[in-house]
């Protein structure tokens, strides 16, 4: 199983961020002690062996020492033992050995050859031998035909008859500083180990550990050899963490590990979902077909009446072979979603973050985003090209810092927080001034937004086997809106018709609601009651039935969809009894009114980063973001210019910025966010361009295909409206009926 990222794993790989190893095409996992004791205890559950041996010399030796390191809490110091070792550990049922040897000899044949049809066989047997053979032929070429012929031997007579349970990996030799070597080692030259190791690659048909030799190759700057020939505690830690994945990933399942992992199998909800979008391929590449074939025939046809007769025939069917078109084309996108993130067809590198790799792209993008100022006609406060704009830019540094795994950094971390909750802010606002001006509270309006906003993560939870919960956004915008539907649609309702004494009645309402949210929130068992009824719980609960993650992310938010509907009224009642006026392309306010409010604006932009560096932990700054919002809100609105001006390029991207946040999950990102999908391997930057081109660009067919369908799923007529309301309902019971 995961064979293939298996050799990805020990073949080749570099360094990237601080020293970090990074394998060639799949992502490693640092495993901690109680990681691989835990492993160990799954591998025992499933019937495994919890056996190891390494053979070989002492460098062999070094990694038997730091392997067993992880094994136990005490310090295992390496000492010179030209003898055979052995580790066990009864609680958790595991054997390590070591078994000196240091000649691909007769000797190690008859030791490899016990395990072979024994019950006790190793999972892993690790095996390198060379530098002994270099020194006792002093080094001579003659010596290399000798060393093929026991290879070629061992690999026929013993290897090959291994059971497929036991893995063998074996080492080929790191490369040696001849300026450290004692003079009785001097006949160990890097252009032996060579010779020796393509001896090793051209004779074994076992899998080979090559990553140790490529650092070495690569850097020298953690390898310290003390002796020339021994390599150091760090290189042996990184050696060390490619054995443990190589032994535990495919029983852990972590999400930063796709090394050595099979696929997840299908499930019937995803067969299904393929063979309805397959059956919408073909039904389309068929219309396509006969539509050309028709488009040849009216060429040909020198009768006018009946070329119209047939273009105002195709006119009518237009709506179904559309359809049929855009369901086409959403199957191509899940497919290729499915396929960068549910197989191996693509690689997945790890994550890794520098200071560089974070505020390069995001100064770049920035300045891009300010040559693209344009003026609009809209001069209100918070107008939409306005709004675009800041969810377009906000966007842009959401996904550099998912991309950089910047979250480690609590200062970045605290900032994107502010904008997590800006999104929720302007949501809110931006539903208060819909309901304020259109006055609309039908049920078409409630399942338009529903749909607008669920659509994609819905098909993805289907077709990527993942819970609701997982698209964690969308749950909380949704939720937001259904709530502020529902304090909105209670009477007195708000609109622009409404009289002063309706303001104070709707702020009692957007009170209650603060209230109840308070409650929610001082009490666990409440809140648990609620969004753990049987009718709720699906949506609200991860893959493991927990909803902590609900809880965590709803705790954060709270109050800022509140704090929106408070500004959205607060706006509404200043215009109304004219504090403020902002129909005009100039101040807001009076002159000493606008800068007293750009001063404080400041003061607060300034004092929230100043916060944000002297916090401690996440939990002392998360509940500090609304200040900074309004100090924005204030500085891009007090003057006439500001508003004024936008940035089409952020205001492009805001426009898409929910399908960009969903679709980042899978075919930008890798691993359900936790790494970096690979489309060109050992060219990171190259591979970001492509990968970046490629995930705006299905993001943005996406954003159109949801605006063609929409419409479909919820029409005009209350009839045909009501019968997709009953499929819907009915397809959701047939799934929790049914066994999938």
């Amino acid at each position: 199983k995961g064979h293939r990222t298996c050799s990805w794993l020990l073949s080749d790989g570099r360094f990237q961020g601080y020293n970090e190893w990074q394998p060639y095409g799949c992502m490693i996992h640092k495993y901690s002690k109680g990681d691989f004791k835990t492993c160990m205890q799954y591998i025992s559950y499933w019937g495994g062996r919890n056996h190891f041996a390494f053979v070989g010399d002492s460098r062999i030796r070094q990694l038997y020492f730091e392997f067993i390191q992880h094994l136990t809490d005490k310090q295992v110091k390496m000492y010179k033992a030209h003898t055979d070792l052995k580790f066990s550990d009864k609680r958790s049922n595991i054997l390590v050995e070591f078994f000196w040897n240091p000649y691909v000899d007769e000797y190690m044949r008859g030791k490899l050859n016990n395990w072979v049809s024994s019950k006790s066989a190793p999972q892993l047997v690790v095996i390198g031998s060379a530098t002994w053979s270099i020194k006792l032929n002093n080094g001579s070429e003659e010596a290399i035909p000798y060393y093929k012929s026991n290879i070629s031997e061992t690999c026929k007579t013993v290897l090959s008859k291994y059971k497929k349970t036991t893995k063998v990996i074996w080492m080929l030799q790191d490369h040696v500083v001849e300026s450290k070597l004692s003079p009785n080692r001097s006949m160990i030259t890097n252009k032996q180990i060579d010779l020796y190791n393509r001896a090793a690659v051209e004779n074994l048909s076992v899998l080979m550990m090559m990553s140790m030799m490529m650092m070495i190759m690569r850097t020298m700057m953690i390898m310290i050899y003390e002796d020339g020939l021994h390599i150091s505690t760090g290189a042996l830690q990184i050696d060390t963490q490619i054995l443990f994945n190589l032994i535990c990933n495919n029983y852990m399942n972590f999400d930063d590990g796709s090394c050595c992992t099979s696929p997840e199998n299908p499930t019937t909800v995803q067969i299904a979902m393929a063979a309805f979008f397959a059956t919408s391929l073909a039904a389309a590449v068929l219309i396509a077909t006969c539509r050309r074939l028709n488009g040849r025939s009216n060429k040909n046809n020198k009768n006018n009446n009946k070329t119209n007769n047939n273009n105002n025939n195709q006119s009518k069917n237009m709506d179904c072979p559309t359809l049929i078109s855009c369901i086409a084309k959403l199957g191509l996108i899940l497919l290729y979603f499915f396929i960068c993130d549910r197989t191996t067809f693509f690689m997945k590198e790890n994550k890794y973050y520098t200071h560089v790799n974070f505020f390069l792209p995001f100064t770049y993008l920035m300045i891009l985003g300010l040559f693209f100022t344009e003026s609009t006609k809209q001069v209100q406060v918070l107008n939409r090209c306005q709004t675009d704009e800041w969810k377009g830019w906000m966007q842009i540094v959401i996904l550099i810092y998912h991309l950089t795994g910047a979250s480690k950094v609590l200062s970045i971390y605290m900032h994107i927080r502010v904008m997590v909750s800006a999104y929720l802010f302007l949501s809110a606002y931006g539903h208060f001034v819909y309901f304020f001006n259109k006055n609309d509270f039908s049920f078409h309006r409630l399942c338009t937004v529903l749909v607008r906003f669920n659509l994609l993560v819905v098909l993805l939870c289907l077709s990527m086997n993942r819970p609701y919960q997982f698209y964690y956004f969308v749950p909380l915008v949704t939720f937001w809106f259904i709530v502020i539907f529902i304090v909105m649609a209670l009477p007195p309702r708000s609109s622009s018709s409404m009289s002063i004494s309706s303001f104070f009645w709707i702020f009692l309402k957007i009170v209650g609601l603060a209230v109840v949210v308070t409650l929610l929130y001082s009490s666990e068992v409440f809140f648990d009651q609620l969004f753990l009824s049987t009718s709720l719980k699906p949506l609200f609960v991860t893959s493991d039935e927990s909803i902590h993650d609900w809880r965590f992310r709803w705790n954060l938010d709270r109050y800022s969809s509140i704090y929106g509907l408070l500004f959205a009224l607060a706006l509404v009642m200043a215009k109304r009894f004219k504090l403020i006026d902002d129909s005009v392309s100039d101040l807001v306010a009076s002159r000493k009114v606008n800068m007293l409010s750009m001063a404080l604006s400041i003061c607060g932009l300034v004092g929230y980063a100043v916060f944000t560096s002297l916090c401690n932990s996440k939990e002392q700054c998360n509940n500090n973001n609304n200040k900074k919002i309004l100090s924005y809100i204030c500085l891009r609105n007090m003057m006439g210019c500001a508003r004024r001006k936008f940035s089409a390029f952020f205001a492009w991207f805001g426009k898409m910025s929910l399908e960009l946040f969903i679709a980042q999950y899978h075919i930008w990102l890798a691993a359900d966010t936790h790494g970096i999908l690979v489309l060109i391997p050992s060219y990171p930057v190259m591979n970001l361009i492509v990968t970046s081109f490629v995930f705006v660009c299905v993001a943005h067919e996406i954003k159109l295909l949801t605006s063609l369908l929409t419409p479909v799923l919820v029409p005009r007529s209350r009839l045909k409206l009501a019968r997709n309301v009953l499929v819907l309902l009915l397809l959701l019971l047939i799934k929790h009926l049914l066994p999938f």
